[in-house]
């Protein structure tokens, strides 16, 4: 029993340390939404998340709609371990006239959705 207990012990700092552990959520930090003359949505969305390397990274975020819709998709391709936190766009979103506000979430390969999320009103 103490023999096992050690081991579980001695394994601790390991996995504590491993950066990919210690990432975290995606949080999305800042938005901001900017109505075409098309009147399509271009969203500039800011990100920050700890990436660890291509196993835990911030891979995606998307606009919602109140409803939960998705209406649009920005996928990244790659981790930003040395540029936290960014910015990415993402133009042609189509947003029916009726809505006023969207939410903008982010994602991570390892833990999926559930950082922070921002509701941003559209502007006219």
């Amino acid at each position: 029993m103490i023999a096992a207990l050690g081991l579980a012990v001695a394994a601790l700092p390991v996995f504590i340390g491993s950066p990919a552990a210690l990432a975290g959520e995606a949080d999305v930090v800042a938005v901001e939404a900017t109505r075409s003359g098309d009147g399509t949505y271009r969203f500039d969305v800011t990100v920050r998340h700890a990436d660890a390397g291509w196993e835990h990274y911030a891979d995606k975020w998307q606009v919602l709609g109140p409803d939960g819709a998705l209406l649009g998709e920005r996928v990244l391709l790659h981790p930003h371990d040395n540029e936290q936190p960014f910015t990415r766009s993402l133009a042609g979103v189509e947003i029916s006239d009726g809505i006023r506000s969207v939410s903008v979430r982010a994602h991570d390969k390892m833990h999926g959705w559930g950082g922070t999320e921002l509701k941003v009103d559209l502007p006219d």
